[in-house]
């Protein structure tokens, strides 16, 4: 007797099992080679609490169909069967969107809701279990949808290399490796690739590579980079596979038995004919040439890469970059085309494949104000001192000051000695000779940990042999040393430096493609050694390029230091846990986070186990230089130097404002200076400059500007400190601005009076309270169309004062409905 299932009991599972992987079988799919099930496309983004860090839960595709294992077809969704046949929709919508494939199905084990976006005249029908596509009818539909010819297929259908472990591409590689693969099949010659630092572009480049050269399309490949390091890591890691048919050209000497070369462009080519060795071969030899961080040099017209893809100029030439230059004077775009896939680090750090960041400048006071010698000083080497205002630019390019290294070093100390002493650290210094100084500064604030090992703080730049040697044992997270890198120019690129926590910016950085070259020295996940996230100390506002268009991935919290965040070693902890209300027993509470991946703050290293190690000597090519040799450079101390008080702002990788402690944060602020709202009114409108208040708040640590993300940008600090505060309704300040227009208020005033008062209404309304109260507002539109401000304020208020106690009463105006 066969009894009848009730489906409406079943679990998901079940109905996957007994109804729809039965229906996909059924239709021809192959279970070992087309089907895959709980795929797993993102790592969960990590969320970062104090010191403590664990991922977000991720769900997992339930069904992915593939043609082959490099290439999806298809998302299947399922759900039991007490829901709607397609309430997966939505979900299979999504994933499909990773994958970039057209046909994605729902089911609850009835039957099936069909998606097919190749069919744009029914996107959605309902079908039964029976009728479920077979592989050729999906994939002859597939390759219609993507314009793929018959003479193309062998290259394209090519499968990437398997090398038995279970590793295979993530979705954003496998979309770059055969939306590469799909260019050079239809024959394009000339392709870009734009991956973040840290996304694994060098085993997509060896995933490109191994197909089209399995496939035969390529049969002599040239892997250019522009250091060793970049090279022998290539060489040792992912290019293994390719073996004996592999070798690294050295010696100025092509050999043309192998079918795979890797190179500094060093090696091939320099400014004496004798040097160019890529002339060994014929101009046809290499059908194929892939160019590591390519932003570095191949785009630009005179460049030493310029001259070996022109050379070349036959083979099919694919640009690697997390960081396309785009310059009046160079431009990758225009050299390789537009990017044929672009993967961004905002992208990485939501789907959990880079590290989230938080960031604390620290604001100098010589910096900011500037610091001028007196008349006739000498500096350390008895050099009359140019007498003229230093700043933030000046300083460890044409002027040292000891004391302002000593604080930068004692500041990195500080945070060390806090978390973890042995949290490997990047310094970025302005040149060589600053990288030296702050090696020295670290070692004399360190003499316990450098008592234990001499390499704890190594100085890692280009004219140095013994500090470049130790650089593999530095991004090696099995070497405890060293732990310290003080470096200029060397490690700014392609330095695969897995467990480094702390990257510091000493130096001024304008150059977008250089600051996320940088960053991207952190972003690199390893949680087998624990590193989840990491922190930036900047010291010389480069961090304000995160505010720049061009930059794709926002700071899970930023924070401006202030004198009392250095008073002792607990306060630069405060600086990097910002003022969470959280509760520091459970700092993950309302976060859908997964509890395996809880990482705690860990126990300072245990050193009587650390072992040194060795390096084998590689090194990189000397690209460090120093710029004492072009400009001239005072050196002096004996002068005091200090931290800025500035205000604080926590955002997270969205560039939202993190929530649960700032509301917290700024009704303490507010209680600690205020006891009521009557209170606050009071002040306010007693105040008679508003910018005074705003100004002392900010001091406090109210966040003027957070506030505006989180409760709109059209409320002035008024009404968003009385509505967030106090819980009262808000009025926009064109709200405001209306109200004062509707009660005639200008009509007690001459005509050019009125015209004015009338424009700093609008301007208030556009801009804010302290728009109108700086005098200054009189030299720009519509103003300036008036007359110059003295001729402005005569003509319509009669004098300064008077004007100054017009705007007085327009703000009074402003306000009057509080």
């Amino acid at each position: 007797m066969v009894t009848s299932i009730n489906k409406a009991k079943l679990s998901e599972t079940d109905i996957i099992t007994k109804f729809i992987l039965p229906a996909i079988k059924g239709s021809g799919w192959d279970d070992m080679t087309q089907i895959r099930q709980e795929v797993k496309l993102r790592d969960g983004k990590v969320i970062v609490r104090g010191q403590a860090a664990a991922r977000k839960k991720v769900k997992s595709a339930d069904i992915v169909l593939y043609h082959k294992p490099s290439m999806p077809l298809a998302v299947i969704e399922a759900k039991a069967n007490k829901h709607e046949i397609g309430k997966g929709m939505q979900q299979g919508l999504d994933y499909a969107s990773l994958l970039e494939v057209p046909f994605i199905f729902a089911s609850n084990g009835d039957g099936f809701v069909f998606h097919d976006k190749t069919n744009p005249n029914q996107l959605e029908s309902e079908i039964r279990l029976e009728d479920f596509p077979t592989p050729q009818q999906l994939w002859d539909k597939y390759c219609i949808w993507k314009g793929y010819k018959a003479e193309h297929l062998p290259v394209i259908t090519q499968d990437y290399h398997d090398d038995g472990s279970g590793k295979s591409p993530r979705y954003y590689q496998l979309q770059a490796i055969n939306k590469t693969v799909e260019a050079v099949a239809a024959g394009q010659d000339r392709i870009l690739l734009v991956m973040a630092t840290g996304t694994g572009k060098t085993y997509t480049a060896f995933q490109i590579i191994w197909r089209l050269w399995k496939a035969k399309a390529k049969k002599r490949i040239l892997f250019l980079a522009d250091r060793n390091i970049l090279v022998d890591q290539t060489k040792t890691n992912d290019f293994q596979p390719f073996g004996t048919a592999m070798t690294k050209i050295t010696g100025r000497n092509v050999d043309p038995a192998y079918e795979v070369h890797l190179a500094l462009y060093q090696a091939l080519t320099g400014p004496e004919e004798y040097q160019k060795a890529y002339k060994q071969v014929a101009p046809d030899f290499f059908d194929l040439i892939i160019i590591d961080e390519c932003h570095r040099g191949s785009a630009s017209e005179d460049s030493a890469w310029r001259e070996i893809l022109e050379y070349f100029s036959s083979a099919t030439q694919v640009g690697l970059t997390a960081t396309p230059k785009e310059t009046d004077e160079v431009s990758n775009i225009e050299y390789f085309g537009d990017p044929v896939y672009t993967y961004s680090l905002k992208e990485g750090i939501e789907d959990g494949f880079l590290a989230p960041y938080k960031v604390v400048r620290v604001d100098i006071d010589v910096d900011v104000q500037g610091w001028r010698p007196t008349k006739g000083q000498v500096d350390k080497n008895g050099e009359v001192i140019e007498d003229r205002i230093y700043n933030q630019k000046d300083f460890d390019r044409t002027m040292v000051i000891d004391e302002r290294t000593n604080l930068v070093a004692q500041t990195i100390t500080n945070y060390l000695k806090r978390t973890d002493p042995m949290a490997k650290t990047i310094v970025f210094c302005n040149d060589i000779d600053h990288a030296e100084r702050m090696r020295r500064a670290l070692v004399n604030l360190n003499p316990e940990q450098v008592k234990k090992n001499e390499k704890y703080v190594m100085k890692i730049t280009g004219d140095d042999e013994i500090g470049k040697a130790q650089l593999d044992n530095f991004i090696n997270p099995k070497k405890a040393y060293p732990v310290i890198a003080t470096t200029s120019e060397l490690m700014t690129t392609g330095v695969d430096a897995k467990t480094c926590k702390l990257v510091v910016l000493d130096q001024g950085i304008q150059s977008m493609t250089k600051f996320k070259q940088i960053i991207g020295r952190g972003t690199r996940i390893d949680d087998r050694y624990g590193k989840l996230w990491f922190t930036i100390l900047d010291f010389k506002k480069a961090t304000e390029l995160f505010a720049d268009e061009r930059f794709d991935g926002t700071p899970e919290r930023v924070k401006v230091a202030t004198p009392e965040d250095f008073e002792n070693d607990d306060h630069i902890i405060d600086i990097i846990n910002g003022i969470d209300s959280a509760d520091p027993d459970s700092p993950f509470d309302g976060e859908d986070i997964d509890p395996d991946t809880v990482q705690e703050p860990e126990a300072p290293y245990n050193h009587d186990s650390a072992t040194s190690g060795s390096a084998d000597g590689k090194g990189a090519n000397a690209d460090d230089w120093n710029d004492e040799n072009k400009v001239r450079k005072f050196h002096v101390n004996g002068v005091s130097v200090k931290a800025l008080a500035e205000r604080v702002q926590y955002y997270d990788s969205d560039g939202k404002l993190v929530t649960e402690s700032f509301k917290d944060y700024t009704r303490k602020t507010m209680a600690k200076q205020f006891t009521s709202m009557d209170e606050f009114v009071k002040r306010w409108n007693e105040a008679d400059r508003k910018d005074v208040i705003i100004e002392e708040l900010a001091q406090e640590g109210i966040l003027w500007e957070a506030l505006e993300d989180e409760v709109g940008k059209e409320l002035d600090p008024f009404d968003m400190i009385c509505h967030v505060v106090y819980d009262q309704p808000p009025l926009t300040r064109k709200e405001r601005a209306e109200s004062v227009k509707k009660r005639n208020y200008f009509t007690k005033y001459g005509e050019t009076a009125q015209q004015v008062l009338h424009n700093l209404l609008d301007k208030y309304a556009d801009e804010g309270v302290s728009e109108i109260e700086n005098i200054h507002v009189l030299k720009v539109k519509p103003f300036d169309e008036m007359g110059r401000p003295l001729e402005i304020i005569k003509k319509g208020f009669g004098g300064k004062s008077q004007y100054l106690e017009a705007v007085n009463e327009l703000e009074a105006a402003i306000y009057q409905s509080a």
